[in-house]
């Protein structure tokens, strides 16, 4: 085994036992990702390792360097971009399949609460076009079963040209959420649909994700 090989299997094992930990530290029950439950459980019970608390900094670089376009975000979560992008004027959907999660980003958004809905992503038709589909510990989220939908949803939804953008943990985990995927994985799905014009390490990084974020763009062909 290289010694690279030993690192990503070090820092899965540290980003799973951090999640367990936290798990069973708050007494949770649900264990299916795929089911909205398990996630309704942890927003009630405040257990979000995943959460920064805070508009990330390579989001708010990106966002700044666009004119103002339609923006998707699925797995929403407690929505702090979309209200960065709603109080700047930016026409934005962020979606969750957790009611607890909705319920949290609308209390976040406030007078911009309406762009927060109770959806799945894999069926949502959205009222915009977007242009961005910004990605933030959602792949990750998901089972590695649902990868393949994930990558046709993506490439469904977006125009030529339009950009899938933001955070993916790269590197396999051991169990998960998160589920980390290999660089030749995400290639794999995404390289039909998509070219990818910029890979960029991330500085903020939360222990859950081990510090293997990048911000990755992917433009639709």
């Amino acid at each position: 085994m290289s010694e690279k090989t030993k690192t990503d299997h070090a820092d899965g094992r540290r980003a799973l036992e951090l999640a367990e930990t936290s798990a069973a530290a708050a007494n949770l029950t649900t264990r299916n990702p795929a089911d909205a439950a398990f996630w309704d459980e942890r927003y009630e019970r405040s257990v979000t390792p995943w959460d920064l608390a805070k508009v990330p900094d390579a989001f708010a670089a990106f966002a700044s360097k666009l004119a103002p376009c339609p923006v998707l975000i699925p797995g929403c979560g407690s929505a702090y971009e979309a209200h960065w992008l709603a109080q700047a004027g930016w026409p934005v959907r962020a979606i969750d399949f957790s009611a607890q999660a909705v319920d949290t980003a609308r209390r976040q958004l406030g007078e911009h609460a309406g762009v927060v809905e109770l959806a799945d992503f894999f069926t949502y038709e959205p009222p915009l076009a977007p242009q961005w589909i910004y990605e933030r510990a959602f792949l990750c989220a998901i089972p590695k079963a649902l990868w393949p939908d994930y990558a046709r949803r993506v490439a469904a939804l977006l125009p030529a040209g339009g950009l899938l953008a933001g955070f993916f943990l790269l590197g396999a985990t051991l169990g998960g959420p998160p589920f980390g995927i290999e660089r030749a994985q995400i290639d794999a799905l995404l390289a039909p649909s998509f070219e990818l014009i910029d890979d960029a390490p991330v500085d903020e990084s939360l222990p859950v994700f081990g510090g293997r974020e990048r911000w990755l763009t992917w433009r639709r062909t």
